[in-house]
């Protein structure tokens, strides 16, 4: 009996027929009453090999020392080739209950792709529910670089974002906005979109560097593009709009679980602005969806996390970091870089021909900056510019940041204090919504009636780990 159980773990189950098999000698096995461990060992290899031809998985477990219980899971779970790094494996992802609620329609998606795509579908799906538009996100390492629902773009928004040379429908401004608002952190990002997934965003999506994208579906034409992206190993994922989670869920650390009920809260109703402390107390209806918007992306943000929105898109995210200030001070740097490249300077520069998409994003974010030397440089320019441009001086930056207006801003929990404000004004922020509660809440509205800020307690924390 040893040898021929021997020989039957060694075998490789191609087809349902096989898995049958495999099936009987098992329950041959609870019949004779051999150990469980070497039950174990047959029922391993037969979920490897459900797995590859997408059967039904069967657990099998003694229900008494006399009799057998087979349950029937129905559960389904992809291989993956690693987890966070290639030396993490086994990985997997798997379900304990149901089947695997997604596609893998192309390509082969990694565990950290898979997080990103997983986070990002719950976060257009909520910004779709909040505001009834198309919305898309570009995730990288479990954090949105971008997140925007489909306004049409105007013709400046078109040239900053290279976008004025294909046709644009709803989803495709959606992509493009979440995109191209912080291009250097969206290079080799992982899309998520709330809508199926047509030719025109396709197209924008062919040309860009991405890992893949998830979407409830995709039009015919869409998924031939796409499958032939990246020499045909483009992620692409199929998402079941239809899918609910159980209302628990867990992770382990270091071999302990720990479990919690789901962030199930909803950030879409005009209760977030019940409690506003400033003076100023007016919020347009364009400022509350925006700081929707806002809380909606922070919802999916790793914190701390702060977020400022402008005309329906996120220009600045903040993730990650230990300090409050520091997140308003990044993000805000996000959001001032994102508005410099709308200075007629910038939108003026003398590309060289077919210069490379990361190559300009790059020089454009240098050109920008303080470091502006490392390509207007003699030697150096003639790399990237036609002709070599007048440089953008501080004062000119800092004249234009002044006439960014309309800033909405958001953060995953209080503002301890002032200071915060302060950097939030410099890039234009005129509402703000933070969940409140700090010792110095005195303090953080003394400087928002300061500059004339709109400022909304929601007495929502949204911590994202």
């Amino acid at each position: 009996m040893f040898w021929i159980i021997k020989f039957f773990v060694s075998l490789q189950p191609q087809n349902r027929n096989d898995l049958l098999l495999g099936y009987g000698v098992m329950v041959t096995l609870q019949i004779l009453v051999l150990s469980f461990q070497v039950r174990i060992l047959v029922a391993q290899q037969l979920r490897k090999a459900a797995n590859v031809i997408s059967s039904q998985l069967f657990v099998f477990l003694p229900l008494s020392s006399n009799s057998i219980q087979i349950i029937k899971t129905m559960a389904k779970e992809l291989e993956l080739k690693y987890g966070c790094n290639p030396n993490q494996k086994p990985a997997r992802i798997f379900m304990q209950e149901g089947e695997l609620p997604i596609e893998v329609l192309n390509g082969r998606p990694g565990y950290i792709n898979f997080m990103d795509a997983l986070n990002g579908w719950q976060l257009v799906k909520e910004l779709k529910e909040a505001t009834g538009m198309p919305a898309a996100t570009s995730f990288k390492h479990v954090s949105p670089a971008g997140a925007a629902i489909g306004l049409e773009l105007d013709e400046t928004m078109k040239k900053i974002y290279f976008a004025d040379d294909l046709p644009l429908s709803p989803l495709a401004n959606a992509y493009v906005r979440a995109r191209g608002a912080d291009r250097m952190s969206s290079y080799g990002d992982f899309i998520a979109l709330s809508d199926v997934c047509d030719e025109a965003t396709a197209r924008f999506i062919n040309r860009e560097v991405s890992d893949g994208v998830i979407a409830p579906g995709y039009t015919d034409e869409a998924l031939e593009i796409l499958k032939n992206k990246r020499k045909g190993t483009y992620n692409v994922i199929k998402m079941s709009p239809d899918y609910k989670p159980a209302p628990i869920e867990r992770k382990d650390v270091f071999g302990i679980t720990f479990e919690q009920g789901r962030n199930e809260i909803k950030l879409n109703s005009d209760e977030l602005f019940a409690n506003i402390p400033t003076q100023n107390k007016n919020f347009p209806d364009a400022a509350k969806r925006d700081l929707m918007i806002a809380l909606i992306t922070l919802k999916y943000t790793q914190s701390n996390s702060v977020c400022y929105v402008k005309d329906g898109q996120a220009i600045g995210i903040g993730a990650g970091q230990q300090s409050r200030i520091h997140c308003t001070r990044l993000a805000g740097n996000k959001a001032d870089i994102w508005y410099l490249r709308q200075h007629p300077k910038v939108l003026n520069l003398p590309w060289i021909e077919k210069i490379r998409r990361a190559d300009r994003d790059n020089t454009i974010d240098i050109y920008i900056s303080a470091d502006h030397e490392d390509v207007l440089a003699d030697g150096v320019w003639q790399q990237f510019f036609a002709e070599k441009p007048e440089v953008l001086t501080r004062e000119e930056k800092r004249a234009w940041l002044d006439t960014l207006k309309g800033v909405s801003l958001g953060s995953d929990a209080f503002f301890p204090f002032g200071d915060n404000i302060e950097r939030a004004h410099k890039t234009g922020v005129d509402y703000i919504a933070q969940a409140g509660g700090s010792v110095r809440d005195d303090n953080v509205i003394e400087t928002c009636d300061k500059y004339g800020i709109a400022m909304a307690f929601t007495g929502i924390r949204l911590f994202h780990h």
